[in-house]
């Protein structure tokens, strides 16, 4: 296992920048270990896939976790307001950093990630095989 560190500043999407992260570093299989920073535009699918809210306000992130491949990451986030009310669901772009994002990934040498269509959810799911070097 490999540890991954990127700092993210004020404007920069944050969906966008892991997953370019993810294709410049090679990174086959992996996992968001931890992000701590604040965001001052949020944007989120809901439960159930089909609602996606875009709020713009102040936000701290408290929670993300997600799995990374080359062929896309599925991030979910949580973030809290000004009122500490706290928001979450499927990370999507437009989640602009406000001041600072700091960012710990994992890479994994033993597997490939990889999504594929699945008809049963209508989505490309995560497939996972063993690394053959």
């Amino acid at each position: 296992m490999k540890i991954h560190a990127l700092r993210l500043t004020r404007g920069m999407d944050l969906k966008k920048s892991i997953e370019q992260y993810v294709i410049d570093k090679n990174i086959k299989s992996g996992v968001v270990l931890s992000a701590v920073g604040c965001l001052y535009q949020v944007c989120l699918r809901a439960a159930g896939g089909k609602i996606v809210k875009t709020i713009n306000g102040e936000y701290e992130i408290v929670s993300i976790t997600g799995t990374l491949s080359m062929e896309g990451c599925h991030i979910h986030i949580s973030a809290s307001d000004v009122d500490l009310k706290t928001i979450g669901g499927h990370l999507k772009d437009n989640c602009l950093i406000d001041t600072t994002a700091e960012i710990v990934l994992a890479e994994f040498d033993e597997y490939v990630f990889s999504r594929e269509f699945d008809e049963n959810t209508g989505y490309k799911e995560l497939t996972i095989k063993e690394n053959n070097r």
